[in-house]
């Protein structure tokens, strides 16, 4: 029997790390699984490179490092990664996937939230965050704080892998409008911020990081070179058999991009996991000009995929700190007092 198409739930890949196909030296532990995605962790060392890049087919990621690298920072004692860098840390954990699974990562919610651009690279791969099916291999993380500088180590979380088998249809494709009407309209990225450990929670005053912004007219204006952090319109409903990638829009519709952290879990926003009424925060960075932003216009849009099976688990259950959420920071911040 032909197995189905589609994004593999929890219960598929605590079995793929039961088996080895998703393994590290440490082992995998089971709060790294998500409903339907894995967190990858930092392995122990990084580099400071010159550029980006990406392997050609044949070569390693390793091999290339070997090329661009500028010095070596040792994460188990931990390591700042200094805004307007770029560094290449190791993953913990590596892959020996079955024939016909694939995978794809994105940014931790918490990391898009605080600008810290992350894309995985694997060997032989000359595309960011795709993951080829039946890869075997080591798995590599591109790091580059654009606004804040960040304090990371060993096991720090940045980045989630979720697998798929085969080519699963787009269920539906909805846009996503931007909410410019509440007593806060959004947050603005202060320069020159203190550091931000990656690894903590509910620790840091909000007000030494972000500018509040108020409603003018229903209008933000977005500054070239800004980091924003704004709502959705309205709610975003993730059924329970089905996940949702955030994808930008046509650049010829609005100079500004949203897509940092784009990945949404079944189960958030339903009610049956308690999020009902819950937004979706857009993480808003202008481009070269000066945009008009208006209440309602379309930021970005959601692509629905289905699961192989409805997960044991939903985004949510045992707490989240984003299940039912409206305008809100990521988790490194206290509440704005």
């Amino acid at each position: 029997m032909t197995e189905p198409a589609g994004i593999l739930p929890c219960q598929t890949l605590g079995a793929l790390i039961a088996d080895r196909s998703i393994d590290a030296l440490q082992g995998v532990s089971a709060d790294q699984v998500q409903p339907a995605s894995v967190d990858l962790r930092l392995g122990r060392r990084a580099w400071r490179v010159r550029a980006s890049f990406l392997p050609r087919p044949g070569r390693t990621v390793l091999s290339r490092i070997e090329d661009v690298a500028l010095h070596e920072l040792d994460l188990t004692q931990g390591a700042v990664f200094e805004r307007g860098c770029v560094y290449i840390a190791e993953i913990a954990e590596h892959l020996a996937l079955p024939p016909g699974v694939g995978g794809r990562a994105n940014p931790k919610s918490s990391t898009g939230r605080v600008d810290l651009f992350v894309r995985l690279l694997t060997d032989g791969q000359p595309a960011f965050d795709d993951v080829a099916e039946g890869y075997h291999g080591p798995l590599y993380l591109e790091i580059a704080p654009q606004t804040f500088s960040v304090l990371a180590r060993a096991g720090t979380r940045l980045n989630q892998l979720r697998l798929k088998r085969g080519h699963p249809p787009a269920l539906a494709t909805t846009s996503v409008g931007v909410d410019l009407t509440g007593a806060v309209a959004g947050f603005r990225a202060r320069r020159h911020a203190p550091i931000i450990d990656m690894d903590l929670e509910d620790s840091l005053d909000p007000k030494d990081f972000w500018d509040l912004l108020e409603p003018r007219h229903g209008e933000l204006l977005l500054d070239p070179g800004e980091f924003y952090i704004l709502a959705s319109k309205a709610a975003i409903e993730i059924p329970v058999d089905q996940a949702a990638e955030m994808t930008p829009i046509d650049p010829a519709v609005g100079e500004f991009r949203v897509h940092y952290a784009g990945f949404f879990d079944p189960g958030f926003g339903v009610a049956e996991a308690g999020g009902e009424g819950s937004r979706g925060v857009l993480e808003v960075r202008s481009r070269e000009t000066p945009f008009l932003l208006e209440d309602g216009q379309t930021v970005a849009r959601l692509v629905f995929e289905p699961l192989t099976a409805r997960p044991t688990r939903l985004y949510g259950d045992g707490g989240s700190h984003y299940q039912r959420q409206g305008l809100r920071l990521a988790k490194y911040f206290r509440a704005w007092t």
